[in-house]
């Protein structure tokens, strides 16, 4: 199986921007050719109190099927120093967070895997820089474009394009 999937990279300790191109670094390696990448952008943390968090939003054309994508960045985050903690309710500061928002059109809900990702349509740091490379996608489970889902979102949290990260 091939495709094209979406990842949400997020950072919010230590140095921000340097853990995201470690990130995209080993994606490129491991994952696949990065087609497209947003700017950075910087926001407030969401569920949390904590040093602002850098994200970024990358395409990236794959040869591995959604499920070895998620080991594949559960690894990478492993190795940038991400610590998960089992069984927590609670957001955490990382190091870096990949998550998969979209792999193509597919629809998952799985114990491991949900697909798209169950609450991007409801945070302006993963729209804002999904919206900047993809904002014809349709959500396969909305039926809307990104577009429509920036305009839709209520999160009232600030988030900002960076110019020169």
């Amino acid at each position: 199986m091939s495709g094209i999937v979406h990842l949400l990279l997020g950072s919010n300790i230590d140095d921000r921007k340097h853990h995201l191109d470690s990130s995209i670094k080993l994606i490129e390696e491991r994952v696949g050719e990065i087609l497209q990448r947003s700017s950075v952008y910087e926001s407030e943390s969401w569920g949390f109190e904590a040093t602002p968090f850098y994200n970024q939003v990358l395409s990236v054309r794959t040869w591995h099927n959604p499920y070895k994508v998620l080991n594949l960045v559960l690894k990478i985050e492993k190795e940038l120093g991400r610590e998960r903690h089992e069984k927590s309710d609670t957001y955490n500061s990382r190091t870096v967070d990949i998550d998969l928002l979209f792999y193509q059109k597919l629809v998952i809900n799985s114990q491991n895997l949900i697909l798209p990702h169950p609450r991007l349509h409801e945070r302006m740091f993963t729209l804002l820089p999904l919206n900047e490379i993809s904002s014809d996608f349709i959500h396969p489970v909305l039926k809307m474009s990104v577009a429509d889902l920036v305009l839709k979102c209520e999160d009232k949290l600030w988030v900002k394009k960076l110019e020169n990260a």
